[in-house]
């Protein structure tokens, strides 16, 4: 038997690569969320737009994103997953989401959806996910907040669900959403912030094992950003 990973250690998602592409295995959330992500990314501006996509996993976002028109990077430190995403179209990058290999002001869009909860360094990696945003570009995120209930639930809860894995998630990471805008705002982009949460018919319909209906949305918004939020904004300098 494998010895226990450390909390969030990225090469538990090694251990589950065979997992990324079923839509209704343990991962079945992040698909959900990609979904949910790619709602907010509007079409490419201009023929040759660069997307990047900070912790790009085995590349979920790509399918949502094939009629966009961008160019789409994906920044991870998982070899077997950035394989995975180059096979779904996405240009690999192997690399930390805090010390990202690109010129400045080079992409059109910089997505990092569920990887700020993983990164020690918070502010240096929204650092340099503004830097390497172009003037005008969007950034796109979603993360979990720094709160009691979202520990209670993301790490109490959902990983103790049968069909969940565990220890993906490091607490003392979580991410206050005041203190996310603040780290934006120092850097020229105006995050605006809104809470989401899995769809009640998606959540017992995955843990039922039973596949998602196509053209339901399983992320939904809500009006509290004490658990699960997204982020939006555009870098003004």
């Amino acid at each position: 038997m494998r010895p226990p990973r450390p909390l969030n250690d990225p090469r538990q998602y090694h251990d589950l690569a065979g997992e990324w592409w079923r839509p209704d295995g343990p991962f079945a959330i992040l698909h959900w969320l990609a979904e949910a992500r790619a709602r907010l990314v509007p079409p490419a501006p201009q023929q040759g737009a660069v997307l990047v996509d900070v912790g790009c996993g085995a590349g979920l976002l790509a399918p949502h994103l094939r009629t966009h028109g961008y160019h789409h990077v994906g920044v991870d430190l998982v070899p077997s997953a950035l394989e995975q995403a180059a096979s779904h179209g996405v240009t690999p990058l192997a690399a930390d989401a805090g010390s990202i290999p690109l010129a400045s002001a080079s992409a059109d869009v910089v997505v990092a959806g569920e990887i700020l909860e993983h990164v020690p360094d918070l502010p240096g990696t929204v650092a340099e996910l503004c830097r390497v945003l172009r003037p005008g570009g969007l950034l796109v995120l979603d993360t979990l907040n720094d709160t009691a209930v979202s520990r209670v639930l993301a790490v109490h809860v959902a990983e103790r669900m049968p069909r969940a894995p565990r220890g993906i998630h490091d607490p003392a990471l979580f991410v206050d959403p005041n203190r996310l805008t603040r780290l934006c705002a120092a850097h020229g982009v105006r995050l605006e912030v809104r809470g989401i949460r899995p769809s009640v018919p998606a959540v017992a319909g995955w843990l039922a094992g039973r596949r998602p209906r196509p053209g339901r949305r399983r992320i939904v918004p809500i009006a509290t950003t004490a658990v699960l939020y997204q982020g939006r904004g555009r870098k003004n300098r």
